[in-house]
This record gives structure tokens, C-alpha cells and sequence, in this order.
């Protein structure tokens, strides 16, 4: 039998009843039901991609995480469209729903009538205090070294701050770092900002388990933590109407370099340039779509399946820490 990996105790597993204290973001069209199961299997907790809305698709990720506890997640803003797809989600009894880039409030009252935790992800101070007012069970601090949408803080002053910020509100919340981590030193980093765990994006879309197609993983592991770009051409070629405030972060390629900074040319075009781009996606394209990962491209180096992902990233923490711990 292999070693016992160590757990790292504290407020975020005691809250959720995890060994460790990860969580895997809900990525769209990555983040499926396998995915989601591995984590929490493994002592996390997994969290499925709700996305943009497909009733259908969500159905079948529950089914295909088999009953293993997980939570789901939402783009909050393209939910409020079609707030039905929560009621059926809670049928399923996840552990936590996760709401993403817009206003909680509608939703909050079902989601603790359904027994769940919530969980807000928050890019700004503002959308800390917003999370704290509505009584977020986990607070996400996201910075902008994440994959996918975000803004603009960095995570390493976001973290502190909305730490600070939680502790002088005396608020239950349990504080989460997103954005750039991928390693054991991104967990212990996290601990010591005053975080009580890490939710881990780019690290999970690069794992065997995820709906990621291997062209896009092939060219995460091409790339380095200089190899991304924010902009917003992806959401304006799908015309998705995303917040001004966020922007994604995807791999830099022909796509952006052909539009970024092109954005009105391509709102003109984006009738015939849409289509080209979700065929090309579908297809695994990784020149003229959006690949959506982010800096911690940089920090990996193999597709691993999510419990080796995990015991690196624990047996990494557990060593940083208790070598500080000594000095």
C-alpha cells in the first residue's frame, strides 16, 4: 500500500467535510460530471460546469458522476435568463451551487432552501462585500491570472485583502484563492494569504478526466504562463453578452492576434466569423477559437489524472509547509 497522504485541517474541509481542502472550479464545457466525481472521490469537491444553460447536458453530467457528491456551478447573469435550470439542479442535491459573474441575491434563498452551501466567486472588493451581505458560505477570491473570465486584480492582493475584509465583518464566510494556482506552492501560498483552501481551474482542465479536447490540452502543454491574453474577442465571435467588467483569458494565438484590438471590425463580422469559430471548437481547432486556460499553463507540464493531480499538489503543500513551520 502506498503512503497515507497527510490532510490539511481547516475552516473550508471542516465546512464541507473534505479531506482536502480543494476545490475544482466549474468550468464550462470542461468541467463534466467525471471530472467533478474524481475530485471529490479523492477528497476535494468537484464542480460541474453549469455554463451558459443546457438542461439536457447538465442532466447527463449528474448522471455520469454516479451519485458521488458534487456541487455545480453558474455564470450567474446568463442563469437569471433561465432560473428553472436551478430548480432542476437542486433536485440533485449538490453540495454547493457556485455563482459567478453577476448578482446572487435572486437565487440565494433557494439554493439554503434546497440544503446547499453557497459559494460566490468574486473579482473585486466589491463583489466580496456583496458575498459577505448575502451570507456566501465560501467566498472565492479570484484573481486575474485565472483562465477564463475574470477582471483585473491579481490574486496575490485580492486574497489578503478580502481575508482582512471577512475578519473585520466577524462574517462566518470561508475564504477561497483562485487564479494562478496549480501546484503545491500555489496551496500554501494561498493558506498563508489567509485562505482556508484553493479552487484550482487551469490545473483540472488539463487533467485525463476533463471534456477537454487533447488538441487544447496538447497546446496548454506547448505553452507557458506568458502564452495567454485577456480580451474579450472569444465572447464577441460566440455574441455572448458578457459584463463589461470581465474579460477571458485565453490562449494567444491567430485568432487574437487577428482580432484583439480589432473588437468593432469583428462585431460586424461576427455573423460569418461565429459559426467558423464553434465548428473549429468543436473540432479542437486551437488556432482560430479561444483556448480557454491561463497563466498556470506555465507551471504544468503533463495531462495527469485528477488523484495524482491531487497528491502532488497535497504532498507539495504538506512539504512547504511544514519546512516554514521549522525555520
Amino acid at each position: 500500500m502506498g503512503a497515507v497522504m497527510p490532510t490539511l485541517d481547516t475552516k473550508l474541509t471542516r465546512l464541507l467535510n473534505l479531506q482536502y481542502p480543494i476545490l475544482s472550479a466549474p468550468m464550462a464545457f470542461a468541467a463534466g460530471g467525471r471530472l467533478a466525481a474524481a475530485v471529490s472521490r479523492k477528497g476535494g469537491l468537484g464542480i460541474i460546469g453549469g455554463g451558459y444553460g443546457d438542461p439536457a447536458w447538465l442532466e447527463a453530467q449528474f448522471a455520469a458522476a454516479e451519485g458521488t457528491p458534487v456541487g455545480v456551478g453558474f455564470i450567474t447573469w446568463s442563469l437569471r435568463k433561465s432560473p428553472s435550470m436551478l430548480t432542476d439542479v437542486l433536485k440533485h442535491k449538490p453540495v454547493a451551487v457556485m455563482l459567478s459573474f453577476g448578482d446572487p441575491r435572486p437565487f440565494v434563498d433557494e439554493i439554503r432552501a434546497a440544503g446547499a452551501k453557497l459559494i460566490c466567486q468574486c473579482q473585486s472588493m466589491g463583489h466580496i462585500m456583496d458575498a459577505v451581505d448575502v451570507g456566501a458560505d465560501v467566498v472565492v477570491a479570484q484573481g486575474s491570472e485565472a483562465g477564463g473570465h475574470g477582471a483585473v486584480r491579481g490574486t496575490l492582493t485580492l486574497v489578503p485583502e478580502a481575508a482582512d475584509y471577512i475578519q473585520k465583518m466577524a462574517a462566518p464566510s470561508v475564504l477561497v484563492a483562485a487564479g494562478g494556482i496549480a501546484d503545491g506552492r500555489g496551496l500554501a501560498a494561498a493558506l498563508m494569504l489567509g485562505a482556508e483552501g484553493v479552487l484550482m481551474g487551469t490545473r483540472f482542465w488539463a487533467s485525463a478526466e476533463s471534456l477537454v479536447h487533447e488538441t487544447h490540452r496538447a497546446a496548454l502543454l506547448e505553452s507557458d504562463g506568458d502564452g495567454t491574453i485577456r480580451t474579450q474577442v472569444a465572447d464577441i465571435a460566440r455574441q455572448l453578452a458578457w459584463p463589461i467588467e470581465f474579460t477571458a483569458r485565453i490562449r494567444h494565438n491567430a485568432f487574437t492576434r487577428r482580432w484583439h484590438g480589432h473588437e468593432d471590425a469583428l462585431r460586424k463580422e461576427a455573423g460569418t466569423v461565429g459559426p467558423i469559430y464553434r465548428k473549429g471548437f468543436a473540432e479542437g481547432d486551437t488556432e482560430q477559437t479561444g483556448v480557454f486556460f491561463g497563466e498556470a499553463a506555465g507551471l504544468i507540464h503533463s495531462i495527469e489524472s485528477v488523484d495524482t493531480i491531487i497528491d502532488q499538489v497535497m504532498e507539495q503543500a504538506v512539504r512547504r509547509l511544514e519546512h516554514r513551520a521549522v525555520q
